[in-house]
């Protein structure tokens, strides 16, 4: 079975005035579908650039990105938005999520962004999305009403709702305290066990790191790629 992301000798620079800054050197792996992966590494070692090329938010300097079977290089930017929005799920640190209106409505949104269904199919997607995240009593409510863990819950249905191949996660416990943290990392690691869906995260936390059930190092834009020993999820 192929690989659903496949890098192959990526590298990424950045113009910086009259210098040239190198984000990733060389970056080679592969990840199949599925999986649940940690991208660990410091600030400023590539994490953040490798998950705008694997969520087609940029494209390699050199060397291939293939999403789904897709190489990101061949694609225009409808292209690349198509994909985005029918095969990528993405959850931000800073939770994103729209202030005007309610938890059902912020997590209907990229299903309206999508088209294709009715308001009856879009509701029995979102109450059960809602209801997976355990949120289904916050319905109505506003993202100011919620709690950051309960937010960043909102931020995973609106990521799932669609039913997204991958979901890319940019630190998403950042922001968190650690039992909420921790929280949030089992109920990403249950909706991978059930849904099959490729869970690829961000992070520096080594408490987060140690939950993954494999891990892609990061040194100053050059990977070393590596298996964290499986756990459960109970930790």
């Amino acid at each position: 079975m192929p690989a659903i992301v496949s890098l192959s000798n990526v590298a990424k620079d950045y113009p910086l005035g009259k210098t040239v800054v190198r984000a990733l050197r060389g970056v080679s792996l592969a990840i199949e579908k599925g999986e649940f992966v940690a991208i660990a590494g410091p600030s400023g070692s590539g994490k953040t650039t490798l998950l705008n090329l694997i969520g087609c938010v940029d494209v390699p300097s050199s060397g291939e990105v293939t999403i789904d079977g897709r190489s990101t290089s061949a694609l225009h930017d409808r292209e690349l938005t198509n994909l985005r929005l029918h095969s990528l799920g993405f959850i931000f640190q800073t939770f994103n999520l729209v202030a005007v209106l309610n938890l059902y409505q912020n997590v209907e949104f990229p299903l309206l962004l999508k088209g294709h269904h009715t308001a009856a199919e879009r509701k029995k997607k979102v109450e059960a999305m809602i209801d997976k995240v355990g949120l289904t009593p916050q319905i109505g409510q506003r993202p100011n009403e919620l709690s950051g863990g309960q937010r960043q819950r909102v931020a995973i249905a609106r990521a799932l709702v669609t039913e997204p191949k991958i979901v890319l996660a940019d630190e998403p416990t950042a922001n968190l305290d650690s039992v909420t943290g921790q929280n949030i990392i089992d109920l990403m690691k249950a909706l991978n066990d059930t849904l099959t869906t490729t869970f690829i995260f961000s992070t520096h936390d080594q408490r987060v790191i140690s939950h993954a059930r494999r891990v892609i190092r990061l040194v100053d834009g050059v990977v070393e790629d590596g298996a964290a020993q499986a756990r459960g999820a109970g930790g």
